[in-house]
């Protein structure tokens, strides 16, 4: 069996048992049987004990079995499924992958956004891994050249089709700084071992930022957005911010809260919905935006 039906046999057990909430080995197996994998076969005890111990391994899922309760099956850290874990965005990931690929007949109306990575992230990670230092050439947006970087590579982070890293710099302890993966001309890890900040968490780093940016001093404080017609009901699906939530519904439009730091990027997304998207406060905030808006204005004239 080659790595890629295995995979997706790993897939489907886990969104069958996630999806069932709890579930028997025979209620298992007679999914199991309903689908074109199984080939008409049932998945034998062993294979699904090895899928089982395959899937803690690879995505950290724990499948557990409550024995007091028919020896029924279920998801032993469902929450990684609730959160922007690895672990979630790697099933989202490969579950559509599995779906795209069993639908090769239909490829020339599927149209999908390319997510580059290639070599710099697999240097990057295993940098990460060996807990050394990396060396990047890295040329910013408005830079003629390119200037040379040696840094610890804290961790990375994929947003909007992009993926960055967040790099540390020894030589003040506090001072962090992202770079982007398409700004970085060519990156080679260093000899140079470091040990990460035990108290480090990347989730917690970013969790009052909209997108990348962290180090340009904003603070974190309360924003009041109100969305209009249809654009309330696209925040509702995809929240902006994990901090979102619903503070007034009026006859054409949402009041979304938020506790998040106001940087260049998140007034850009607010500037990007034109009028369909307003800030209530801070005042600042929308003073800015409104200011922003007037420049737009003025280039067409």
């Amino acid at each position: 069996m080659n790595t890629s039906t295995i995979f997706k046999e790993y897939i489907w057990l886990v969104n069958t048992i996630r999806k069932a909430g709890r579930i028997t080995f025979s209620e298992i197996q007679s999914k199991w049987l309903e689908t074109d994998m199984s080939e008409g076969l049932e998945l034998a005890r062993s294979t699904f004990n090895r899928h089982k111990d395959a899937i803690e391994d690879i995505f950290g899922i724990y499948i557990e079995c409550d024995r007091k309760d028919d020896y029924q099956y279920y998801i032993g850290n469902s929450e990684v499924f609730n959160e922007d874990t690895v672990q979630n965005w790697m099933l989202s990931t490969l579950s559509v992958h599995n779906i795209v690929s069993e639908s090769i007949s239909l490829q020339n109306r599927i149209v999908l956004e390319p997510v580059p990575s290639d070599s710099l992230l697999q240097t990057i990670i295993d940098s990460m891994k060996r807990n050394v230092m990396i060396e990047i050439t890295y040329c910013r947006y408005g830079n003629i050249e390119p200037k040379d970087y040696i840094f610890e590579p804290y961790c990375i982070k994929l947003f909007k089709q992009r993926w960055y890293v967040l790099g540390h710099f020894p030589s003040d302890p506090d001072y962090f700084r992202t770079f982007s993966f398409d700004r970085i001309q060519s990156v080679k890890p260093t000899d140079i071992k470091f040990e990460t900040d035990p108290d480090f968490d990347a989730k917690e780093y970013y969790s009052e930022c909209y997108g990348m940016l962290s180090g340009d001093g904003t603070e974190a404080e309360k924003v009041v957005l109100r969305a209009y017609g249809k654009e309330q009901f696209y925040i509702n699906d995809l929240p902006l911010h994990h901090s979102q939530n619903i503070i007034e519904k009026g006859e054409d439009y949402t009041d979304f809260e938020y506790f998040i730091r106001p940087t260049i990027d998140f007034m850009e997304h607010i500037l990007s919905k034109e009028s369909r998207l307003k800030v209530i406060s801070p005042k600042w905030l929308a003073n800015d935006i409104k200011a922003m808006h007037a420049g737009a204005v003025k280039i067409y004239k």
